[in-house]
């Protein structure tokens, strides 16, 4: 009984792992890229907004300004 326990709990730990790296690796690639296309930025913000003010908050605090002003700039002339 104790062994099969522990392969339990070993498969959990590589399952919780797994799920820790894959989240991660998302996280990054989202960042990067919202960072690099403006149109993604967009995208995002007319799908998940509450996404794209989090990336805006860490933008901010990295000290980079105005790339929201930058964005909404642009896609307010688009419509025009």
């Amino acid at each position: 009984m104790a062994r099969t326990m522990e392969a339990l709990a070993k498969k959990i730990y590589k399952g919780v792992l797994v799920a820790e790296l894959t989240g991660i690796f998302g996280a990054y690639f989202l960042f990067t890229k919202m960072n690099t296309s403006q149109d993604f930025r967009h995208t995002m913000n007319e799908k998940f907004p509450f996404i794209l003010e989090v990336y805006c908050k860490s933008i901010k605090q990295s000290g980079m300004y105005g790339i929201r002003e930058q964005d909404q700039e642009k896609w307010l002339n688009s419509k025009n």
